[in-house]
Parts: C-alpha cells; structure tokens; sequence
C-alpha cells in the first residue's frame, strides 16, 4: 500500500532547478534514507511534502489514513515553557479528552435522567479511549523516553534556554511519543552525542512503521534503512537495500553507464560518418537518410557532470609560545556552574577532541577560553601570540546578503575573482556564490563559512561541531584538511570515525560535571 505518491515533481529557485519531473513512493513498513550531496536538495524536499513549499509542477499525495509526524527543527521554542509541558504537548489530544470528560461531570448534578444517561454513554467511550492510549502512563512515557536521550535532567528546564543538542533531543523527543504512522527526520542526529545517536539507532532499527530520513552519518543510516532514494543531478532514484549495498550498486550502473555510453557514442560516430560521406551520392543516398532517421530517433544518453568536491586548504602561522593557555580553577556556566574546578592547559601542537554528552558545557567551555563567555570563576592565561580562527556550532543565517559580497566583505583586499575562486574550491558553484546566504542549505552555508575559515591566517583553530549539515565528500575533505593543519587545534565532536584520525587528545567532558548534575 502506497503512503506517498510523487509524480513528475519539478521545483527551482530562481534558475537554480532542484527537481526536474522527480517521482517517488513510500510503501507502508519501509524506511528510507534520502541522500545527496549538500544543496541537491534534500531538505527542499521535506519542506514539500510537509506542504511547507509548493513545488513548480506534478502531484503529491498522501494517503489519508496515515498521520504524519515531521521534525522541524526551525520551530519556535517560547519562553515559560518547561521542557516536560512541551513533551506533553504530544498528547494535547488526549488531554482535551480528558478535559471534556471532568466537565461533563461536574454537569451531571444538573441533568435530567435522559441527558444523563447519554453523557455517561459519553464519558464511557471517552474513558474507553483513554485506557486503550495508556493515558495514565503519560508520565512514565515521558520519562523512558527522556531517559534514552540524556535529557532527563532537563524536564523542568524552559526551553528557551537550551542548547543546540538539547534543542535536538527535546523535538526528538516529542515527535516520537506522539507515534505518528509515518516519521519525517530531517538530520536528527545533528547535536546528538554518541550515547543517544545510539538509542535513536536502537529505536528505528525496531520501529514497525515507516519513516524518510535524510542524514550525512552513513553509519547510522547503513543500520537503519532499508531503501534508499539518491538526489543527484535534479533526480531521484531508488535503491533497495541498505546504504552499503547503495554505493556497490551505485558505481556498478555507473560503470555500466559509461560502458553503454562509448558504445552509443560509436555508433553515433559511424552512422554520422556514414550520413556525411553518402547524402549526396544518387546510389546511396536513400540508405544515407535511413540511417539519418535511426540516428535521430536515438535516445542520446547523458554521463552526468561529477558532483563538485570541495578542498580545504588552512593557512597557518608559527607559535612561538610552547604554551596556548592554562586555566586554573575554571568553573564554567551562565547563571549556574556546569563544571567543577577545573585546571586545563593546552600546548603547541596538540589537536584536542572534546567530547560528551549534551548539556555538560563544551561550546561553554569555547566561548569562555576565546573570551566570548566571562566564567563564574577562575583564570584563563591565552598566549600574546594567538592568531585563533573560530567556526561556531552552527549559526541561523537570515542574512540575504549575496555569498560573495558576504566574503568579499570579510577579506576586502581580495579581488571579486579571487573571492569567486576560493568559494568555487569549498565546493560552490555560481548560483551558490550569486545566491543570498539565506536560501543556501545548512551544508551549502557551512562551506561558506569555512571559505572564510580558510582565508585567515591562524595558528589555533577551535571548532565547534563542524561537520553538522556537511555531505560525505565535505567531511573527509575537512579531516584531511585538519590532520594536515601545521597549526592546534580544539575541536568539539560527537562523530568518533571523524575526530579518531586527527586527535593527539581526547578530553571527556563528563569528568568536570558538577557534583550535583
């Protein structure tokens, strides 16, 4: 039974064409991974089928049995809510429920025997409903899911006020308890740390009904899928079976493409040798316009262009100084402590991976050693010789300023042609760098910033998650690009396969909690 039918769906921005007459299905029980490289489209295509773009041409339809649930993480998360009232939101409906059922009784004591002999036929239908949700193990639900996320000790934080993994986990969270027919994930493991992304495995490797999921953790999505739809080049096409067995059979057709290609473009050759050598001699000229026919009725096949793979090259400078900073007694946080004392040093050359579960202070610990943060207590001595490039967590770019006006600004003494090249080597093409900043995809937006990243001469470099959003060839252009860096450098990660190879130290964030988290 078809759950999703896309026909012939065309989209673009501006002269920028995404999808060019895309079809698609979704089969109940399947569980898709959407893949691409950045800015194919993958998200765009989200935001269709949550009717939240309309595309330019086809149809899409979903069957209405179905209930939908989708992980947006763009909603507005206001200010004097806990993080449990928001997760209880998922069953507002039964609460409704339970809302008419206390109001009808308190309005029994004034009915007649009829009206209420038909509101208490009322109430048992409503009440039946209830039990069979297990409404009174709202609670309980909460809290198991919570606590397969980490975010336990966060239920009676306000959500306005939590971090960019917590922000995460509380959507997740949210989305799952409402246990919609279908699942619509977005890059959920975004943020998450290793622990949880291993839940969430845990939990779609065993869930029963369908789901789409776009993410750039070929791990988490070879364990989890069972179908794959690959956006390339405006089109979709499906592969059964795990993300393994999409890049065998992948480069097998893409081989037998080329194959089938050289062998058309043969016969091409010859029948267009043939065509030119005998139209106009009397004797052969009738065989001549046969073969101009045969010729015009072949269905030229296109190799498409290769995805444009990006290159990171960071400039560095020398550290004098054998040491970068020490921090003694360093207790980090906003209003509250997130750390112990704590006493950190850092020298030349190492390249530091900090790691852990959300919440626990990372990008705390950044902003407070580059000044950004003042900490609660403690000092932080940076050597007078830093030369620091920062590329933050992630950043909501509402900015409609041209990409290349957007760098050029940045660097001024670079000519518009340098600008151009240095964008087109992070893996941008024209329309990317003419386009505004804002209508660029997370991973398009990414590149944009390590462009800048890679222009600045530095000598530490402090990274905060930046491989979030980024496609496979962009990840492993960036470790290559790190593990060559003559520079140090400290890098927050939840991704082991990425940080593993460039790290000369690993620091364990869940050693400096505070005693009482």
């Amino acid at each position: 039974m078809s759950i999703l039918e896309i026909e012939n769906m065309s989209h673009s921005f501006g002269d920028r064409i995404l999808f060019s007459n895309v079809s698609f299905r979704l089969l109940k029980a399947e569980h898709i991974g959407i893949i691409g490289a950045n800015g194919e489209g993958k998200s765009t295509f989200m935001k269709i089928i949550t009717n939240k773009i309309l595309p330019d041409g086809g149809t899409i339809e979903w069957n209405s049995k179905f209930s939908i649930g989708y992980m947006d993480q763009q909603v507005d998360l206001k200010e004097g809510i806990t993080a449990l009232n928001f997760l209880k939101e998922a069953f507002l409906n039964l609460y409704n429920i339970e809302n008419k059922i206390n109001d009808l009784y308190n309005k029994l004591g004034n009915m007649n025997d009829e009206e209420m002999n038909k509101n208490l036929n009322k109430i048992a239908t409503m009440q039946e409903i209830l039990n069979k949700s297990d409404f009174y193990s709202i609670n309980s639900k909460i809290q198991s899911t919570a606590a397969g996320l980490g975010m336990k000790d966060l239920l009676d934080n306000d959500v306005s006020v939590l971090s960019g993994g917590q922000r995460t986990k509380v959507l997740l969270a949210k989305l799952l308890l409402q246990k919609p027919d279908i699942l619509l994930l977005d890059e959920p493991t975004n943020h998450l740390d290793e622990e949880h992304i291993e839940w969430l495995k845990n939990y779609l490797i065993n869930y029963e009904s369908a789901f789409i999921l776009i993410s750039h953790d070929n791990s988490f999505l070879n364990s989890v899928v069972n179908v794959v739809y690959h956006l390339e080049h405006k089109a979709l096409t499906r592969y059964g079976g795990n993300y393994d067995y999409f890049v065998k059979l992948y480069e097998i057709r893409k081989q037998q493409r080329l194959i089938e290609y050289k062998e058309q473009q043969n016969e091409i050759a010859k029948l267009e040798d043939y065509i030119r050598k005998n139209k106009v001699r009397t004797a052969t000229s009738k065989q001549a316009k046969a073969r101009e026919k045969k010729l015009n009725k072949i269905e030229k096949i296109e190799i498409k262009k290769e995805i444009i793979k990006p290159h990171f090259n960071f400039k560095s400078v020398k550290m004098p100084e054998s040491i970068i900073f020490k921090a003694s007694n360093l207790i980090i946080g906003y209003n509250n402590p997130l750390s112990k004392p704590l006493n950190l040093k850092m020298k030349r050359g190492q390249k530091i991976a900090i790691i852990g579960a959300n919440g626990l202070g990372k990008t705390t610990l950044l902003k407070s050693l580059l000044g950004l943060l003042k900490p609660i207590n403690g000092e932080i001595t940076l050597s007078s010789y830093k030369k620091i490039g920062y590329f933050e967590q992630e950043i909501a770019e509402d900015n409609t300023t041209p990409v290349l006006n957007d760098v050029w600004n940045t660097f001024p003494n670079l000519t518009q042609t340098e600008v151009r090249r240095d964008l087109a080597r992070c893996g941008l093409t024209r329309q990317h760098i003419d386009s505004p900043i804002n209508i660029l995809s997370g991973g398009e937006q990414a590149k944009v910033r390590l462009c800048k990243l890679i222009n600045e001469p530095t000598n530490i470099l402090v990274l905060d998650e930046p491989t979030n959003h980024l496609d496979i060839y962009a990840k492993n252009e960036l470790k290559r690009a790190l593990k060559e860096y003559e520079g140090s450098i400290i890098l927050v990660c939840h991704e082991p396969e990425f940080y593993k190879d460039i790290a000369t130290d690993v620091w364990t964030c869940e050693n400096w909690r505070c005693c009482n988290k």
